[in-house]
């Protein structure tokens, strides 16, 4: 099972890239966390989530008065 934002799902052997692509994500407007450490985004096609990895995936979002 892999933790992604806090809930475990079962994701083992799925590119992040698909990851995100699957939660309708745009990899362009997200900082990724893997396992404690900010991933860089060219990363993103090529790391597989495996068993116990923990994934944070925060969006940025414009707005403002």
């Amino acid at each position: 099972m892999v933790t992604i934002n806090g809930e475990a799902q079962a994701r083992d052997g799925m590119m992040l890239l698909d990851l995100l692509k699957e939660a309708d994500y745009d990899s362009r407007a997200v900082a990724v966390e893997y396992n404690g450490a900010i991933l860089e985004k060219a990363a993103y096609e090529t790391t597989v989530l495996q068993d116990g990895d923990v994934v944070e995936i925060v969006c940025f979002m414009g707005g403002g008065a």
